[in-house]
């Protein structure tokens, strides 16, 4: 029986392998080897087996799962960050294994409210580094799935939340993500749109405390495993010109966001010229952006992520490690001053 079970494994694991884009992974071999190094092997072994991958159980506190809270301690379940990151929202409750699986997702079910919900751990950086507070007015530049719109929910209440989200496809995701988990006075003070990001500035100058703009861009992960070796070259061309928009999304958000208001950017992506270049492009072009130190993040949340360098007091990049397979996520804060930018 443990041969044939071995068996199973190994043509499981055939299977996988076969679902891995050629094309994605040598062109990815060139550019990440180049700029992770030997980091790149590791990374590269992790994001082409997804039976090493892990998935963290973000609760629901509008609907809290007390029973599986339980369950989850017993099956040698911890807390994200376990206290030690300061600010830490006591509203939010994530919990991760250190071994590799995933528990169950639930059915949208009209009327009644998921008790959880799935993410990679690391796509919670980009929602503590925004800080949010009761009553602060957020604008969640691309939204959709809706997971970190989700997570800020749960660490705050917003007096305004706006999600906006432009690919329609992706825009009713969003809203049956909301939907699912948040009651309904709370989506009462939410307002989802379907506006190009890009002009969300000039409709919105100036009205927002804080904004996340968790930009379009090569999703490491998925890429890999595109199962259209045209479509995949096709997106692989298309790649230069993310940094491009991406850049424009940031300098909408600029726009909207009030003086003293708060930034975050972020990716699941590995890439340089997506995240560090696009970072450095925007605070090299606006004197009324200023950097923001999140190394703090890195130092207290070692035992749970690994971190690659990035160059930058501002920047975080998450890359996935053996036990630890969260990331790739970058994460960049930045602060809008209160003197004239140049644009």
């Amino acid at each position: 029986m443990l041969t044939f079970n071995k068996f199973l494994k190994a043509k499981s694991e055939g299977k996988l392998a076969k679902q891995i884009c050629k094309v994605v992974l040598d062109h990815f071999e060139k550019q990440y080897s180049k700029e992770l190094g030997d980091a790149w092997n590791t990374v590269r072994e992790i994001l082409t087996s997804p039976s090493c991958w892990q998935y963290a159980v973000l609760l629901n506190r509008f609907n809290y799962p007390f029973e599986l809270e339980k369950d989850l301690h017993l099956k040698g379940y911890h807390t994200l960050f376990q206290g030690s990151l300061p600010n830490y929202p006591k509203s939010m409750k994530c919990y991760l294994s250190r071994t590799p699986g995933r528990i169950p997702s639930e059915r949208h079910q009209i009327g009644n409210l998921k008790k959880y919900y799935l993410l990679n751990a690391a796509s919670l950086l980009p929602v503590l580094a925004l800080e949010l507070r009761d009553g602060e007015k957020v604008l969640d530049l691309c939204a959709a799935p809706g997971g970190k719109s989700i997570a800020l929910l749960q660490c705050a209440c917003p007096g305004y939340l706006h999600c906006n989200e432009y690919d329609s496809l992706r825009l009713k995701w969003l809203r049956r993500t909301l939907e699912s988990f948040i009651p309904q006075p709370l989506i009462n003070v939410i307002k989802v749109s379907e506006l190009d990001g890009r002009k969300m500035g000039d409709a919105q100058p100036e009205m927002f405390d804080k904004v996340l703009v968790d930009a379009p861009c090569s999703n490491d992960r998925s890429w890999l495993f595109s199962s259209d070796s045209q479509k995949a070259s096709c997106r692989i061309r298309q790649r230069r010109n993310l940094p491009l928009l991406q850049i424009e999304l940031l300098r909408s958000a600029i726009k909207a966001l009030r003086p003293g208001g708060i930034l975050v950017y972020s990716t699941c992506t590995l890439s340089k010229a997506e995240n560090q270049d696009v970072i450095s492009e925007i605070l090299n072009s606006h004197s009324n952006i200023m950097p923001m130190d999140i190394k703090g993040i890195a130092r207290t949340c070692s035992h749970d992520f690994t971190f690659a360098p990035t160059g930058q007091e501002c920047g975080l990049l998450v890359i996935p490690d053996k036990g630890k397979a969260w990331g790739p996520m970058y994460v960049a804060k930045l602060k809008k001053s209160w003197s004239a930018g140049k644009w």
